[in-house]
């Protein structure tokens, strides 16, 4: 299945039924008076938010989405029946924007939650309600109000409680797949991940949600590689898990490097708790790893250990380390 955290859609509740102008017609009966019913109300729109989703995909190819209308009233004062409701299933984490795609209208963040969007309009009246001491065959009716129509944006903001981090190729989808059932696209290429990933970490009774942000590289914020967008997906985690490539020749400044694409993004991203793992520890022996590590731990005073995903005999710590730090 394709990942699209973004879609513009637009959207049509359904207008509300005319009222009727009918008269009661009865052999033997004079003067029958006014039956016409009330018209019934459009439908409405509502989004809800769905757990088991993942993806805007769905809103790729359908983009307009109408609820039904109401239907008429008529005679011997029988109000129509009003549309009904058109519910769009949403993934946990949406955000809906107006068409400006800045103002925000609402935010889901629990499951099952539901926000009726457009209202449908009201339905008319009929010349029965307008019968009075004055006016015993009142030929006045009204007709429907009109649903509410616009555009609106969806915005995808994955809710985890860890995003993974990094540079291409420093081991991010390979440690996913490691901790979790996802399986993701993995190869010894660069930029091998072009969307988020997601997975489900289990270790003593609880469980994690880990995201996998494709690689940044500097200049990210202005475009280069795969540029920053994705990384919308880490302003809810809890903890980033910053993973560096521990062949890198200098480590310090590979992590300076990712921690100022973070800040050219958003400076709160600064304040999240962190924690570094230096990957593919199986590739030195460790006096290698103590001299390499020795400089990097004497200056950034973060939680930091090295491991080896290709091993795998480090994955139960790395869940009980990241079950700490999350919960």
């Amino acid at each position: 299945m394709k990942f699209l955290d973004q879609a513009k859609i637009y959207i049509k509740a359904g207008n509300g039924g005319s009222g009727s102008a009918s008269f009661r017609r009865e052999k033997f009966i004079e003067y029958g008076g006014p039956d016409g019913g009330d018209g019934g109300n459009g439908g409405s729109i509502i989004i809800e938010s769905d757990r088991n989703l993942n993806t805007l995909i769905d809103f790729r190819y359908a983009q307009h989405f109408k609820a039904q209308h109401g239907k008429p009233g008529s005679k011997k004062n029988k109000t129509g029946a009003n549309g009904q409701n058109l519910t769009l299933r949403v993934p946990l984490g949406t955000q809906v924007y107006e068409e400006d795609n800045n103002t925000l209208i609402y935010d889901f963040t629990k499951n099952n939650e539901k926000y009726l969007v457009a209202s449908g309009g009201k339905g008319g009246l009929g010349n029965v309600r307008f019968k009075s001491s004055t006016n015993r065959a009142p030929r006045k009716k009204t007709g429907g109000k009109l649903g509410e129509e616009f555009w609106i944006w969806l915005q995808l903001k994955v809710i985890a409680d860890v995003g993974i981090i990094g540079k291409p190729n420093a081991g991010k989808s390979s440690l996913l797949a490691a901790l979790t059932r996802a399986k993701p696209k993995i190869a010894n290429y660069p930029f091998t991940t072009i969307n988020p990933n997601l997975g489900v970490a289990r270790y003593d009774g609880k469980e994690l949600t880990l995201a996998d942000i494709p690689g940044l590289v500097e200049g990210a914020h202005k475009g280069v590689g795969l540029g920053d967008k994705f990384l919308r997906h880490i302003e809810r985690c809890k903890v980033l898990l910053h993973l560096i490539d521990l062949t890198e020749k200098d480590l310090l400044r590979t992590y300076k490097k990712i921690k100022m694409e973070l800040s050219s993004y958003d400076k709160k991203l600064d304040s999240k708790k962190e924690i570094i793992f230096f990957n593919k520890a199986d590739l030195l022996n460790e006096q290698e790893i103590k001299e390499k590590l020795k400089d990097f731990k004497t200056k950034i005073d973060s939680k930091c250990d090295h491991i080896s995903v290709y091993s795998k005999k480090d994955i139960e710590r790395i869940k009980k380390v990241l079950i700490r730090y999350a919960s």
